[in-house]
């Protein structure tokens, strides 16, 4: 194994032609819709913000209807929503609500 590196740092030292290795780096950004989130909620059964609203105001919540859910939203009567995600997980829905 320590060979292995070896022979990969000399390679890549040795096919710059100025002796330095420049690193690409990519960036992207992981945003998911309300719906996603809500999904996802559903799916581990945790109400927690995911963490990919990009920056958005988010407000999520819980309930045993839908209805009930999205009202449970923070934020919910406060602000215009953007955009509403629901669904029913084995204890009751979860909803996520992104706002303008």
């Amino acid at each position: 194994m320590r060979r292995m590196l070896m022979f990969l740092a000399i390679s890549l030292f040795a096919a710059s032609p100025s002796g330095i290795v420049e690193a690409q780096t990519t960036t992207t950004r992981a945003r998911s819709t309300a719906q996603q989130d809500a999904e996802t909620m559903a799916r581990t059964g945790v109400l927690q913000h995911c963490g990919r609203a990009g920056g958005a105001v988010e407000g999520i919540g819980f309930g045993q209807s839908r209805e009930s859910a999205i009202k449970n939203c923070c934020y919910w009567g406060q602000r215009k929503p953007k955009e509403i995600g629901t669904c029913k997980g084995h204890r009751g829905w979860f909803a996520c609500v992104r706002y303008w």
